[in-house]
């Protein structure tokens, strides 16, 4: 075989480094780049100071919310103040059998509900399916495959006893290509995650169960969510980070795809760890009350982040409805809700109107989805995969049956092989390298990312190692595999099956034998990966966050020293994210790239479905492949910025990440947003565009809500609350019973009586004006007005079927607009020689910017140009919007 004669050379392999390369760079002390800030005055306008907005607007059962409304205030006007309280506490972490699970209400047959992860499928439990990540259904740009993953783990939850699965993900947004979670949302484009994020949402619920959006809102790395973490990683800080967010870029961009979960009819949103604007997210009351409750209409109930709630008082007035775990640190059977929140209803502190509404939204999302009709016990248990054990793990009390070991997988493997194939991205194919026939005459596979973990697919808690292919990242967003499929075993059942001859190295290091292997081969395909994941793990120096955007376990050294030898190369990567991959694209000798992002247990099948051309590709590029890390203008805060106080990290870049960073620095990326290569080929044409309606026509909300309801009668006698004389406590156990009578003694603090703290307004219970901006469920309906339709002709001009994903963007035309941002797509699948249409629409709100001021969207005056191709860099086609 042909070999480039400079790579015969002896000193041009690479010997292998001890240390995993690419997990141990310098870290970078800022966020923001000196040249990625954005020019927009209202980015640097100060945003470390959060405005207060009181008091927390109650549920009104808009749109179609009002049935589940109707049956939930009838539901909660039955109850006691112990049990709305109920309701709202968790009993503490590891206190029942799943990750979350709120007081039970027995009275009326209401069992404690079970909130449990992850966003890819039933985590801590056996014969569970996992699914591709979030960043896998960017990759397909399909809507459907988005309902149908959704509608799948859906399924699993509501089979397994869960009513709330804890996903899907739009926080992170993905502001940092090293972001440690990114992986479990969608894209850092916000268009392209609020239709995934939303269709997610409805299948979830299509299925029964109650889906959690998170993380709400500006959780975009994982160093310093929280203190005590951080002072486990050897940092010294009094807070969590704060995330500093001008109120432009907070709705242009990290707002935006949370209004389409909402107008979705989202059930619960999480609020994060960090701070936004220095106010915790959990206790934020601009972020909760005003934009997700006021403003976006949210009829759902937000629930905190494990251990995420910082303030008894506060939070409820600030928009929290449940708390999780419950206690305010784990296992420590302390809780700022419980008695605690017993006594502020007693005493006046958060009025019952407040507590009222708590109770409400959660009754109304547990209709909603039809739990009512949908419930079943539950059948697992989060904390040991034992048949029987205890059912209050933490506390060792009431042995008894505790897993049924219910298989719920049903035929969802096909699926997650549809979508690992359909989310390969073809970077790369020189000269048709792809697809492989199978009969090629000597195969070769290299890469640790091709094989087993020796340990076993689940052998590292909740993923975090780097032990294998990458099929899943690491932390409480993972799932227990019932098997996974590799690489190097699907290739090697696909070339036998041809009879061919197959050989693999799964030891990166390897060097000599590599070497050996490698000059061999008609055919070698590498297999390398970048894994990422929850910031509570810590996997090579990796605390979350990815340390750089390298290859990890010697990959850049395995890719350089097999490509030296074999002039067919054929890179494969499975990744969290963007890696740096500048120096294969324009290498002679790898003739092809593709991406698999994180595919789940059917890894190695939806590989060889591409490779081998059962699958023609069609998945884009959900975020950019940038030629350095510097390119896409942001990174993580890896030291604190302020002595042992709060971390800070000030969103100067606005709106300009990724692709709109990139576009305003007029740099050239490797691979663009939206890049994606098909085994055929696509033409574009005949662009038409149609004006729908008069685009200057737009009303703002004004009016005023009803006074917030008040449910029941409650007795203001302390003695009423006490622990019942016949209860047999649990320990640890969070409860709402009171230890005396006496307000004061039962608060057990020493400023008891001081309400300095609460805010004015805050249990105001009148009608309350409108917001400007909102109106509906997702904000203004108007927003939602189509103003023009979009058409293009799409043929492919191949041999072959495929499809294709016509992508519409927008300029909006300011001078501190992005150059373009995606607004629209579609997967077309087209025959060979055959032609389709493209259709999409153009909404008020696509063409809209925010108005600081007036608290609103408005079209401003500049020219607005429409665009359609095949990726944010190809984009034939063009018209202005008269």
């Amino acid at each position: 075989m042909w070999l480039a004669p400079f790579l015969l050379l002896a000193t041009s392999f690479v010997q292998p480094s001890i240390q995993q390369d690419g997990n141990t760079s310098t870290t970078y002390p800022g966020t923001t780049y000196p040249n990625a800030v954005s020019p927009n005055p209202a980015a640097a306008v100060d945003a470390t100071f959060s405005p207060p907005y009181y008091p927390s607007p109650w549920g009104s059962g808009a749109a179609d919310w009002a049935s589940a409304y109707a049956k939930a205030t009838a539901f909660v006007s039955q109850l006691t103040l112990i049990e709305k309280i109920n309701l709202t506490t968790g009993v503490g972490w590891e206190g029942e059998r799943c990750v979350g699970q709120n007081g039970a209400i027995p009275r009326l047959g209401f069992r404690s509900m079970c909130m449990q992860d992850s966003p890819v499928g039933v985590r801590d439990t056996d014969f569970n399916s996992v699914f591709p990540a979030g960043v896998n259904v960017a990759a397909t740009f399909d809507r459907g495959l988005a309902y149908a993953r959704g509608q799948a783990m859906g399924a699993e939850h509501q089979m397994k006893g869960s009513d709330v699965q804890l996903g899907p993900v739009a926080g992170p947004l993905g502001r940092s290509p090293e972001g440690g979670r990114n992986w479990e949302g969608f894209s850092p484009d916000p268009a392209l995650t609020g239709v995934l994020f939303a269709q997610t949402i409805q299948g979830i619920q299509s299925s029964g169960v109650i889906a959690c959006g998170k993380h709400y809102i500006g959780n975009e790395q994982e160093h310093f969510r929280q203190s005590g973490e951080s002072a486990g990683d050897g940092f010294t800080i009094s807070d969590s980070i704060s995330a500093n967010i001008d109120d432009a870029t907070l709705h242009e961009l990290y707002l935006w795809p949370w209004a389409d979960a909402v107008r979705a009819g989202v059930g619960s949103i999480m609020c994060s760890y960090n701070q936004i604007n220095n106010s915790y997210a959990c206790q934020n009351s601009h972020t909760l009350n005003y934009l997700l409750k006021g403003e976006l209409g949210f009829q759902g109930f937000v629930i905190s982040d494990w251990s995420a709630q910082h303030s008894g008082v506060s939070s409820a007035l600030a928009g929290l409805d449940m708390t999780m775990p419950g206690d305010t640190v784990f296992d420590s059977g302390r809780s700022f809700w419980g008695a605690n929140l017993t006594i502020a209803i007693l005493n006046g502190t958060v009025p019952q109107w407040r507590l009222d509404d708590m109770a409400t939204r959660i009754i109304a999302a547990w209709y909603y989805v039809g739990r009512d009709r949908t419930s079943i016990p539950i059948n697992f248990d989060s904390w040991t995969t034992d048949t029987f054990g205890y059912e209050h793990f933490y506390a060792d009390v009431g042995y008894t049956l505790i897993n049924e070991h219910v298989d719920v997988r049903q035929e969802h493997g096909d699926l997650i092989r549809e979508i690992g194939s359909a989310s390969t991205v073809l970077l790369k194919n020189t000269n048709n390298t792809l697809p492989l026939t199978g009969k090629e005459k000597f195969t070769t596979v290299f890469g640790n990312d091709a094989g087993d973990n020796p340990l076993g697919p689940n052998g590292c808690p909740d993923r975090g190692c780097d032990n294998g292919t990458l099929g899943m990242a690491w932390g409480s967003g993972s799932a227990n595999f019932p098997y996974l499929v590799t690489p190097e075993t699907a290739i090697q059942n696909e070339v036998v099956s041809n009879n061919g001859v197959f050989q693999s190295i799964t030891n990166n290091f390897a060097a000599m034998q590599i070497q050996a292997l490698a000059g061999q081969a008609s055919v070698a395909i590498v297999f390398v990966n970048a894994d990422s994941g929850e910031g509570y793990i810590d996997v090579d120096g990796n605390i979350g966050d990815r340390n750089n955007l390298t290859l990890w376990d010697n990959g850049d050294v395995l890719v350089t020293n097999v490509s030296a030898l074999c002039n067919n190369t054929i890179l494969v990567i499975h990744s969290t994210g963007p890696v740096l991959i500048g120096n294969y694209s324009s290498n002679p000798n790898i003739t092809a790239i593709l991406w698999a992002g994180i595919p789940g247990e059917q890894s190695g099948n939806s590989i060889a479905d591409v490779l081998y051309g059962r699958v023609n590709p069609s998945a884009k590029l959900p975020f950019t492949m940038a030629e350095t890390r510097k390119d896409y203008g942001t990174d993580i805060l890896y030291i604190p910025n302020e002595g042992t106080g709060a971390p800070q990290t000030n969103f100067t870049e606005g709106v300009f990440i990724d692709y709109r960073a990139l576009d305003r620095a007029n740099t050239t990326p490797v691979y663009e947003f939206g890049f994606g290569l098909s085994y055929t080929k696509f033409s574009y044409s005949n662009l038409k565009v149609t004006g729908m309606r008069n685009s200057s026509v737009y009303t703002p909300t004004t009016g005023s809500t009803a006074a917030a309801p008040t449910l029941g009668s409650i007795s203001n006698d302390s003695a009423d609350y006490l622990f019942p004389a016949n209860m047999t406590q649990v320990p640890f156990y969070i409860y709402p019973y009171l230890n005396y009578t006496d307000l004061a003694t039962a608060a057990n603090t020493t400023d008891y009586g001081d309400n300095s703290f609460v805010n004015a307004g805050s249990q105001d219970g009148s009608p309350q004006p409108l917001i400007a901006a909102g109106g509906a469920p997702g904000g203004n309906p108007e927003l939602y007005d189509v103003l023009y339709q979009v058409t293009a002709t799409i043929t492919n001009t191949g041999s072959l079927p495929g499809a294709e994903v016509p992508q519409l963007y927008v300029s909006l035309g300011g001078p501190y607009d992005p150059k373009i941002v995606l607004r629209n797509f579609e997967k077309l699948s087209i025959q060979p020689n055959m032609t389709t249409t493209f259709t999409a629409d153009i909404t008020r709100r696509d063409i809209s910017n925010w108005d600081t001021v007036s608290q609103n969207w408005f079209i401003s005056n500049y020219t607005k140009t429409v665009y359609v191709g095949s990726s944010s860099r190809t984009l034939p086609l063009s018209a202005t919007l008269s």
